[in-house]
């Protein structure tokens, strides 16, 4: 049950005639009298209405109100909150106590209406087959990978373990060898009859089992009732087919699944696109309980059929096609290797759609210090819109400096400035609460070469002076060069 070109045209005819429905949105006063309503101070908000608010926008979870779980005459109470606010798409956890990853837990199809939960989990794929040495290589990768980001590590999630040898004993010496090297959780991907084996090393970190299919849906989903692990189910390009595999496994008591539609490029991405799509609205919008599950993607299937493409070529498709399924809507990632070049985009993009849109990236106001300063060493002065603290910092990290970071309530100093978020009051503040005055014998203060209309301002507030800095801050150290250290490295030497 593929959607081509034909059955999308259907599918955009049928939500204009039949008006699909939003889902229901829930408010305050629909949680509020499920609450204790004694205002016992225990929770954040203290109080039961502040609560419902902030349970309504899923920035805190009923755990966060303890009198629901300690006090027995609130547990119908708790049982229907917990059906209230039950997301559309189930949340799946894989792996230990220790160390896990949830997926799924979807509530909205787009991102404005509240926000995404639970990012798309990246693991890298490896297959019993390689050598030992190259294994070790790719693990040590996976657990180094790591990318400083606006204040945030970007780091990948799970390794997925593959069957290609079809030999048991090497598929669990692998398994074995992976768990003596991280504590990630896995995938584990072979065939029933090799699946059991591994599954037997690792089973206290509840991986995932890849995969159930039309064809041997009865043994492996044996083995998951058995273990009590996550099942993914794979039906390629089969809708009726997955929620059928899905209804089956469901009647024999599993609960956690994770759904493979496939994976394609070339002339059959359309359908892999379109199928995720009309899975997720189906899901979220029409509240079709048997899609309702995480999403899997396998972008690394392209290496299967590498038709004689260069590594080069094969690690861009797979990265292009796994950019399509996580914008729309995968939970889950296998990719080939912990690539830099091609692996970064891929975290960056996921962080870009996960952060809350509601909220903008920002950092603590006050002062930093940069290297090693001393009484006479320059101040500069930023915004704390988190992309820019950390491109300023990233400039200015060789140099011995402090920098007076403004709250500008989390926005570019272009957009503060014109928002009057970034005003001479603000930056008064700031040198005020930063005691910077202390610190250095001078009363001199860079500016971004964006804030230059505030110049006569800021010394009118401060009665300091006042130098306009580079519009870039990859030019800062040039221009301290030139304009504070001067010919003869003296402090102050332009300025005087």
């Amino acid at each position: 049950m593929a959607y081509g070109r034909k059955e999308s045209r259907n599918f955009l005819s049928m939500v204009r005639s039949r008006r699909l429905k939003m889902p229901k949105k829930i408010g305050p006063l629909m949680i509020y009298p499920l609450l204790p309503k004694t205002n016992c101070g225990r929770c954040p908000p203290k109080v039961c209405m502040g609560f419902a608010v902030q349970l309504t926008d899923r920035s805190l979870s009923l755990e966060d109100c303890p009198p629901l779980f300690e006090e027995k005459k609130y547990e119908e109470n708790l049982k229907k909150l917990r059906e209230l606010l039950a997301p559309s798409v189930r949340e799946v956890i894989i792996g230990s106590k220790e160390k896990q990853v949830k997926i799924g837990g979807k509530l909205v199809l787009r991102r404005h209406e509240l926000r995404y939960s639970n990012p798309t989990t990246i693991a890298v794929l490896i297959d019993d087959g390689m050598k030992d040495e190259d294994i070790s290589k790719w693990i040590d990768e996976v657990n180094s990978f790591r990318y400083r980001y606006v204040g945030m590590d970007l780091t990948l999630d799970m390794l997925a373990i593959r069957s290609t040898s079809k030999d048991q004993e090497r598929f669990e010496k692998v398994i074995k060898k992976v768990a003596d090297k991280t504590n990630l959780p896995m995938v584990l991907w072979a065939e029933s009859s090799i699946l059991e084996r591994g599954l037997k090393v690792v089973e206290d970190r509840r991986p995932l089992i890849y995969a159930a299919t039309k064809d041997n849906w009865g043994e492996i989903g044996a083995i998951a009732l058995k273990y009590k692990c996550p099942l993914a189910i794979y039906s390629p390009n089969d809708i009726k087919m997955l929620k059928s595999l899905v209804n089956t496994l469901k009647s024999w008591g599993i609960e956690d699944f994770v759904l493979d539609i496939g994976a394609a490029f070339g002339k059959d991405i359309a359908a892999t696109i379109n199928n995720l799509t009309m899975m997720r609205i189906s899901a979220i919008e029409e509240k079709d309980e048997l899609l309702a599950y995480p999403l899997l993607g396998i972008p690394v299937r392209i290496w299967d059929e590498e038709n004689g493409k260069s590594p080069e070529l094969l690690s861009w498709e797979e990265s292009c096609l796994a950019s399509m399924m996580l914008i729309r809507y995968v939970d889950m990632l296998i990719i080939r290797r912990a690539t830099f070049w091609s692996t970064l985009p891929l975290l960056i993009l996921r962080n870009n759609i996960y952060n809350d849109p509601r909220k903008p990236v920002s950092v603590e106001p006050g002062l930093r210090v940069v290297g090693n300063p001393n009484e006479d060493s320059p101040v500069l002065v930023t915004s704390n819109f988190a992309l820019t603290f950390y491109t300023v910092m990233g400039d200015i990290e060789k140099l011995d400096c402090y920098i007076l970071v403004a709250d500008s309530e989390g926005l570019s100093v272009e957009s503060a400035i014109a928002g009057r978020k970034l005003t001479a009051e603000k930056i008064a503040e700031i040198i005020r609460f930063s005691k910077i005055e202390e610190k250095i014998k001078h009363r001199t203060i860079i500016i971004p070469g964006l804030a230059a209309r505030l110049k006569g301002d800021i010394e009118d507030a401060t009665k300091w002076d006042v130098l306009v800095g580079p519009r870039d801050s990859s030019m800062i150290q040039a221009f301290l060069k030139e304009k504070w250290y001067g010919k003869d490295h003296t402090p102050g030497w332009s300025y005087k």
